[in-house]
């Protein structure tokens, strides 16, 4: 008989279901479903959970009997720093405010403000108040809807929430909750200050933190019964999704890095210890592996590529095609791809601009280059950030919807100056939590595992297409990375 983990990715556009036979080491079925976003011109990005639950109950259907049968336990991946509201009855009070979600720069400004400053917020939360967090977003919907706010009794994450879903318990664990800006990930321990500014109430509203090889829960028969499942299975804790993309890309160990290109563009590396550097964008997270997982998170990484696509109405490869033809630098354009505002740099008002045009330059295939080249514009300084921290890079592990481009993976290697392999399966996220979820299972059966003994066997990286940095290129890429400091030092404080 065939036994499957099942690996949930919940992202910012769809839900994703993989069954991984970890006997036979392959993904025997797979299933995904888009969610709505509600975006407003004032930075809002907010979705429902009626819409999560819908999608999820999609994907299931999707299965066969002998398939959801097969399950053994299950492990969840969310988007990070969204916030869901519950009350009593575990029903939503309000959308849930998503990663991307900018609207909350008056919140960071009042309690920073209240915390002592920027220094005083860092070291009770081992990052700067930001937008994207979700402290300040518990703080809007008190400020904005009262009545809602009177009445919250859960507040959770998106990957919590879905564990909630399946198991009926309220817990978090320490890596995606070291993303919410009231917790302390050198202490492992919510911040009784930070919280206090919010509100009285709050530090008595948290859950109760696990470790990462726990269960968050087992199924009980009301979601046995709703998605077709054996009752009873353990729900590892799960994690945000960069934590489990950790998991999913086998970064386990010092000196691996891996680099997410998708909607937003991430970089992060695993530590043994605590490592961050608020102020030059690395924020200090925890892994959902018991360790740190230091992080740069950019807002706008494919945008750019995407909505320069559909200006030239081209496909991916005819995009790809056409930004190969221009030379590494695009002959001085400039690509500021901040179409969503931004995070790292901080800049939640920005906007997207192209500069360096000129009568001789301004070609179609220069600024689909330029807008490639952003993106891990955007990365470097999240690289150079974790060398002045001592952290040894070796290679970096690409994933995202951008890994797939030739020319993108090579801009990564020549513009960050480090070896770039890629992972067989795409589904970073889903396989993380598919990895996460049979760790969590075999201490459950008595037979501990090491995850980066997990990780090894069962993550396959293809060799095949590993590129190394050329030489002349990276000496090319290290002036037009000047240039590109050069703009965002004028253009930021238009945004400030």
């Amino acid at each position: 008989m065939i036994r499957t983990v099942a690996g949930i990715d919940m992202g910012t556009q769809s839900i994703k279901v993989v069954l991984y036979d970890w006997n036979a080491h392959r993904i025997i079925a797979s299933k995904a479903e888009p969610v709505e976003l509600i975006a407003e011109s004032d930075g809002t990005r907010e979705q429902k959970t009626e819409w999560f639950d819908a999608a999820l109950e999609k994907c299931f259907s999707a299965f066969s009997p002998e398939e959801k049968n097969s399950i053994a336990a299950i492990g969840i991946s969310g988007h990070q720093h969204g916030f869901v509201p519950l009350d009593a009855d575990g029903k939503a009070l309000y959308n849930v405010k998503l990663w991307n979600d900018t609207s909350t720069a008056e919140e960071c400004r009042i309690i920073t403000q209240a915390a002592g400053g920027d220094d005083a917020v860092i070291a009770e939360v081992c990052n700067l108040m930001l937008p994207g967090f979700t402290a300040p977003k518990i703080l809007w919907l008190k400020r904005h809807k009262p009545e809602a706010f009177a009445r919250l009794r859960y507040i959770m994450l998106p990957h919590d929430y879905l564990n909630y879903r399946f198991t009926g318990e309220y817990k978090a664990e320490y890596g995606d909750a070291s993303g919410m800006a009231i917790f302390n990930g050198k202490t492992r321990s919510w911040s009784k200050k930070i919280c206090a500014i919010i509100d009285e109430k709050l530090l008595g509203l948290l859950p109760p933190l696990i470790n990462s090889d726990e269960p968050n829960g087992f199924v009980h028969d009301a979601a046995a019964k709703r998605f077709g499942i054996p009752a009873g299975i353990p729900v590892s804790s799960g994690g945000g999704d960069n934590m489990m993309s950790a998991i999913g890309t086998g970064t386990v160990r010092d000196g691996v890095l891996s680099m997410s290109l998708g909607t937003s563009g991430t970089l992060y590396g695993y530590s043994e210890t605590p490592l961050s550097d608020p102020k030059n964008g690395l924020s200090g997270f925890n892994s959902s592996t018991g360790a740190y997982l230091p992080l740069l998170c950019t807002m706008n990484c494919t945008v750019a590529t995407e909505e320069a696509r559909r200006i030239f109405n081209l496909e991916v490869k005819e995009f790809d095609a056409l930004a190969e033809k221009s030379k590494p630098g695009a002959e001085g354009i400039v690509f500021l791809p901040f179409f969503n505002g931004e995070r790292t740099p901080n800049l939640p008002n920005g906007r997207a601009s192209i500069s360096g045009i000129s009568a001789v330059n301004f070609t179609r295939e220069n600024v689909a280059r330029a807008a490639m080249e952003s993106a891990i514009f955007g990365m470097r300084g999240g690289l150079e950030a974790f060398v002045k921290l001592g952290f040894k890079a070796r290679e970096i592990r690409i994933t995202g919807g951008g890994s797939k481009s030739p020319i993108w993976r090579q801009m990564a290697a020549d513009i960050l100056n480090i070896p770039v392999k890629r992972p067989a399966n795409a589904e970073s996220a889903a396989m993380g939590g598919a990895i996460q979820a049979l760790w969590c299972l075999l201490k459950k059966d008595g037979k501990p595992a090491d995850i980066a003994v997990l990780t090894d066997e069962h993550i396959e990286i293809q060799e095949n297409e590993s590129i190394k940095p050329d030489s002349k290129t990276v000496a090319a890429y290290n002036t037009a990375y000047t240039e590109y400091n050069k703009y965002l030092k004028a253009l930021s404080p238009l945004y400030q």
